[in-house]
């Protein structure tokens, strides 16, 4: 019985000795709160969050300002080349769209309605 007695007391100390003291693990409520967005955005998102804080919108997500279409104020139209086209729908409620290639340089008027549009170039994000 002494011995059972020895042996349980050698095996509990052992096992204390083994346990190494260690921090406890703490979340990051308790240390500095919720991460906001900034904090925890990887990839596109992150670059798209770091291009807002310059005033930039680098992957067109926000709506475009609004043009009047006249030949001061025209409508602006993204592209990576030197011409695309434009569909322009003339009345509001026009079932036909009248297309027209739209060329770098000046702005050019819709044969239709005469509203004006500029293309403007663009760099892709990435």
């Amino acid at each position: 019985m002494a011995g059972r007695l020895l042996l349980r007391t050698c095996t509990v100390l052992q096992l204390r000795s083994n346990v190494v003291a260690r921090p406890l693990h703490r979340t990051m409520a308790t240390v500095r709160g919720i991460p906001t967005d900034d904090e925890q955005a990887t990839g596109l998102e992150r670059h798209a969050l770091q291009g807002f804080k310059h005033g930039k919108d680098p992957y067109s997500i926000l709506k475009p300002r609004e043009h009047a279409g006249s030949k001061e104020d025209p409508h602006i139209v993204p592209c990576i080349g030197t011409k695309r086209l434009v569909g322009c729908l003339c009345e509001e409620d026009n079932t036909a769209v009248v297309w027209f290639w739209l060329h770098e340089g000046d702005a050019q008027r819709c044969p239709s309605c005469g509203s004006h549009y500029k293309l403007v170039h663009h760099e892709l994000p990435h």
